[in-house]
């Protein structure tokens, strides 16, 4: 059954067309191969994995039959090689929602769920913090010892608040898209969000120009007159692009910015722009 109606758009459809995916009893070590890749996938956030960084010994203990799922989830969770990925380099409210993501399948539903995990965290450390999720009854309701956990978030359910269908928009950017490569960084999604106790409105991985995230003092004027240079276009369109290179060695920032430029020139700076690696969030009608 489809998550929802516009499922294609919204960037569900790859979790609407699948089930959930659970390693039966006796299974063989072929049948926990893709059980594997799942939970990578599912609990590293879709970020990529070298052949290098496989945990290998847990992956053995589970094909053996020496762990069962929920077990094989905790470790990648409490491996080194989550907390390289999530746990160091971000904020502990981001590494909360993430954890939320990751192993409960949903966003959080308000604050105090967040500074309940932050106390824990703070108090007991990360791998206590880690176990409150996975034996958690709401974790045992919904995946037990077997499934592999999946987005819950995006689906009706009992015990499942609505406001957790949109914040999990805030948190999911995509099938293709990894936790660690979105333009939000290492920043919380969800903290102003969960003060103020509202709901976001669900806004599609694609859509409305969401991967860019203008200066907090912009740069470029909201309104132009005339035309940009003598004798062009009275038409200007504002391009506003994100993830462009800067013109400078060595070439590692990455920013946002926005330009207007006049109709007869419009073709030529969105080449320049594919050519700096930059993506094009909106091209709009400057006003």
């Amino acid at each position: 059954m489809a998550i929802t109606t516009g499922a294609s758009r919204l960037g569900t459809s790859g979790f609407s067309e699948t089930s959930p995916l659970e390693l039966r009893p006796n299974w063989t070590a072929e049948e926990a191969k893709p059980v594997i890749q799942a939970v990578y996938r599912q609990v590293l956030g879709n970020d990529y994995l070298m052949a290098s960084e496989r945990l290998t010994s847990l992956e053995s203990l589970l094909a053996d039959r020496q762990l069962n799922v929920r077990e094989f989830v905790r470790a990648v969770a409490k491996s080194d090689l989550y907390k390289q990925k999530f746990l160091y380099p971000h904020f502990q409210t981001r590494v909360i929602e993430l954890n939320f993501k990751h192993l409960l399948g949903r966003a959080p539903y308000d604050e105090a769920e967040v500074i309940e995990h932050l106390d824990r965290y703070q108090t007991q450390g990360f791998e206590a913090d880690i176990d409150s999720y996975i034996d958690s009854a709401e974790y045992d309701k919904s995946f037990g010892d077997a499934v592999v956990p999946y987005y819950r978030g995006f689906a009706t359910q009992t015990g499942q608040k609505t406001v957790g269908f949109t914040r999990m928009f805030q948190l999911y950017r995509g099938y293709a898209n990894s936790d660690r490569a979105q333009l939000g960084g290492a920043s919380s999604r969800l903290a102003s969000e969960l003060a103020r106790n509202g709901a976001s409105a669900v806004i599609s991985p694609g859509a409305g120009g969401f991967a860019y995230r203008p200066a907090e003092r912009g740069v470029v004027p909201n309104r132009v007159f005339g035309s940009a240079v003598a004798g062009s276009s009275d038409r200007l369109y504002r391009i506003e692009v994100a993830g462009l290179n800067l013109p400078r060695y060595p070439k590692v920032r990455r920013i946002n910015k926005e330009f207007i430029v006049p109709y007869d020139q419009l073709s030529s700076k969105l080449q320049q722009i594919q050519r700096t690696g930059g993506k094009v969030a909106s091209v709009t009608l400057a006003q």
